[in-house]
């Protein structure tokens, strides 16, 4: 088939601006080919060169701590944890494919996480994920749920089935539908593997005469110019973009992984990377700008699935289970026999050159040859700060008067509503899906705080956990975007673990919008403050810009992983309670503020006011205190106050411990004449615990004496919540809204 005419028509079909199409002129010198268009579009477009984006994150901590390798050095952070081991962690967004195809969609973003961890050496011992969807609820039009319930249903099929068959425990995670992401489903897929220091590998070509191997499956026509539909704002003509969704095989992957493994640990590897993003284009231009070398690429050596591809289609298709890897002399052999005992494909496709350039020949014809270092992130790819106004919206939202909405009459209702509403409710109907217990390290399960991770013939844990609520960072980006790092910071810390690292997801909608620009540069700014505070550095992460229709922007979502490590598994804490006749005591501040709750937005319909105080340095105090108490045994739960308030918390204290409750009884100190403000206040830097009461004045002396408010509510037991006249409700009835909701809206005809 005849290639079309390179021309500046073409190349903004490619998504390229006009001066960038002028800038390529200039660094050929030349008109580019067909697929060298090809190769800048993808190369350069936002998902791969973060051209709107990388100046932001450089504000950003990258470097220090345990981190073993900066920010973006890498296919994923590398965290040091004691004893010559080290985690490798990071978070993408696969959302775009997930709005047109969100089985594979979904699938295929947990297949490429996890071959970033393994490429790095590391075998993966967790997956998580964060999800947006709309309404799934009545609260929407039927047309709309229906969608909403689809993508949800299919998004989580999507990562359990890959998840499962590839035999990695998916551990945690978070669910949350609001009306904004009913065209642009969020799904953001987080993978964590360990690794010895001296088994880690590079991404980097290096040693001139290497041969370059493509190694897994073969290469097909999916996904073919992937990166640039997830460069673009979904539209009526999204759905037609369905074959720029890759097709997953974990069964493949799962032998990659073993063969990538032996292969790294033969020490026949000079370099390697996973082929995600823009495929073979992306990891031969980024493995040689990173090693100032070139290559020479033959494609007629290249598996391919499908007859007469083009060097086009080739050079940017996105198939999946497939690695470039760089192979010293000598090991030719070692590497084939490796790849060939896993019944994989290992073919010699080039090899490492001393000049700058990659060059890439197809049927006897040079068809690109190009400038590594022009091409990528840190390089030569164009980079900008977009225009900058803070939103309209924000000021009318923060003038909200509160008092004028309308006091409920049974607080005991709006309890079981807010625990049954979908952003509450337990997940359970997603992680029945997922096998949270393969590998057998699972110590707590997905529901709690946070998940913690068994690390075998160690001493040692990982808790992990994805957070992130966008209605915060919507009514305030910069207080929102800390409170995404202290609250997952907090969840871990109810574990037992101390806050490590973080890897980042950054969901937000068009760049060239000046208030989505804005929103996106006051979050990285929030999480950079906040990170500097905790001492949790940023690893990597992935920019997700776009996700917008014409209707629509998503909220703000800066999705944040948190990394926290467990040096005495002995010491792992539940977040539920676990005996009667305890006392109940409040660590951290107790406010009324209601703006960005579930409450205001469940009960009243509303989205208005300021997201809530938050104070890194003394959360960081708090987190000292509570590990204090948890290392020195004096507490038996742990459980931080979040999504609906204080009185939701005290309900899943009781209830969490499913088939084993245990009630309480509580007398708070009300500081509004407005009970539901005081019950349903999102109070940041709020945990409650339970203690021996022998140990409760103890409690509060440490926590005042390290400058953080303690006081006791209460005590456990019996088999109802009542907090002080106001509510006093069943176990059971508790259990019900909470544990069935979801599931009784998805199974419902």
């Amino acid at each position: 088939m005849k290639e079309p005419e390179v021309n500046i028509e073409l190349a903004k079909k490619f998504g390229l601006l006009e001066e960038e199409y002028e800038r390529i002129l200039k660094i050929l010198g030349r008109i580019p080919t067909y697929t060298e268009l090809g190769i800048f579009s993808v190369m350069w477009s936002e998902h791969c060169s973060y051209k709107n984006s990388i100046l932001q994150l450089k504000t950003l901590p990258r470097s220090g701590g345990r981190l073993l390798v900066s920010a973006g050095e890498e296919n994923a952070g590398l965290v040091d944890i004691g004893d010559g081991l080290a985690v490798a962690f990071k978070i993408e967004s696969h959302n775009h494919p997930s709005a047109v195809e969100p089985y594979q969609g979904a699938a295929t973003g947990v297949g490429g996480i996890l071959r970033d961890i393994f490429t790095m050496g590391a075998r993966p011992v967790a997956a998580l994920n964060s999800l947006r969807f709309g309404k799934i609820d009545s609260s929407s039009s039927l047309l709309k749920t229906d969608r909403s319930k689809y993508l949800f249903k299919n998004v989580v099929k999507g990562i359990g089935d890959y998840g499962n068959c590839f035999g990695v425990p998916t551990v945690s995670g978070e669910v949350y539908f609001e009306e904004c992401y009913h065209d642009n489903p969020l799904v953001n897929a987080m993978a964590v593997g360990i690794v010895r220091h001296n088994e880690t590998a590079t991404a980097e070509a290096g040693g001139m005469g290497n041969p370059v191997f493509i190694v897994g499956s073969s290469t097909g026509k999916d996904g073919i110019h992937g990166a640039t539909f997830a460069s673009e704002e979904i539209s009526e003509e999204s759905e037609s973009k369905r074959p720029n969704v890759q097709v997953g095989d974990p069964f493949t992957e799962k032998l990659l992984l073993e063969a990538t493994l032996e292969v790294i640990k033969s020490g026949a590897v000079a370099g390697i990377q996973d082929m995600g993003a823009a495929g073979i284009t992306c990891s031969t231009t980024e493995m040689s700008a990173k090693g100032k070398c070139g290559m020479e690429i033959y494609l007629d050596r290249v598996p391919l699935r499908d007859k007469n591809m083009s060097a086009y289609e080739i050079m940017l298709s996105e198939s999946q289970e497939r690695m470039l890897v760089v192979i010293k002399k000598g090991y030719e052999k070692t590497a084939a026999d490796i790849f060939e005992k896993w019944d994989l494909n290992c073919s010699e496709i080039g090899k490492v050159t001393g000049e700058k350039n990659v060059k890439v020949f197809y049927k006897g014809k040079l068809e690109a040859d190009v400038p590594a270092f022009e091409l990528v992130l840190g390089g030569g790819a164009p980079v900008y700060k977009r225009e900058s106004i803070e939103p309209a919206y924000l000021s009318v939202k923060r003038n909200f008067d509160f008092e004028k909405t309308a006091s409920p009459d049974n607080l005991n209702h709006v309890l079981l509503k807010l625990l049954s509403t979908p952003n509450i409710a337990n997940k359970n109907w997603v992680y029945r899906q997922y096998d949270t217990q393969v590998r057998t390290n699972t110590i707590l399960l997905p529901g709690c705080d946070a998940s913690v991770i068994r690390i075998k013939d160690t001493n040692k844990a990982l808790s992990v956990k994805t957070d992130c609520n966008g209605r915060y960072v919507y009514l305030n980006p910069y207080k929102g975007g800390q409170i995404a790092v202290c609250e997952s910071a907090r969840n871990v810390v109810c574990t037992g673990a101390k806050p490590l690292a973080i890897t980042n997801c950054l969901n937000f909608g068009n760049p060239y919008n000046p208030e989505v620009y804005y929103q996106f540069s006051e979050a990285v700014r929030g999480i950079g403050d906040a990170c500097r505070i905790l001492e949790t550095p940023v690893t990597g992460g992935n920019v997700s810009f776009y996700n917008q229709s014409k209707d629509n922007a998503v909220y703000p979502t800066p999705v944040i992983g948190m990394l926290g490590l467990i040096e005495d598994p002995d010491k792992i804490m539940q977040s539920y309670f676990r005996k009667e006749n305890d006392a109940v005591l409040v660590l951290g501040r107790m406010d009324s503020y209601i703006g960005g709750s579930e409450y205001m937005n469940t009960i009243h319909n509303l989205t208005e006011g300021d997201a809530p105080d938050i104070d890194p340095d003394y959360e960081k105090k708090l987190h000292g205190v509570v590990l204090n108490l948890i290392g020195n045994s004096l507490i038996n739960s742990a459980h931080d106050v979040s999504d609906g308030g204080i009185s939701v918390a005290l309900a899943e204290c009781c209830i969490m411990n499913a088939g084993c409750f245990t009630g309480c009884q509580i007398s708070l100190d009300y500081n509004n004449p407005r009970k539901d403000f005081h019950l349903f206040a999102e109070t940041q830097s709020c945990i409650i615990v339970s203690a021996d009461k022998s140990n409760a004045k103890k409690i509060i002396d440490i926590a005042e004496g390290n400058g953080v408010d303690a006081v006791q509510i209460g005590e456990t037991g019996g088999s109802r919540l009542k907090i002080n006249f106001d509510i006093d409700l069943s176990l059971r009835d508790l259990y019900d809204a909470f544990y069935n909701s979801i599931t009784d809206i998805m199974e419902a005809s």
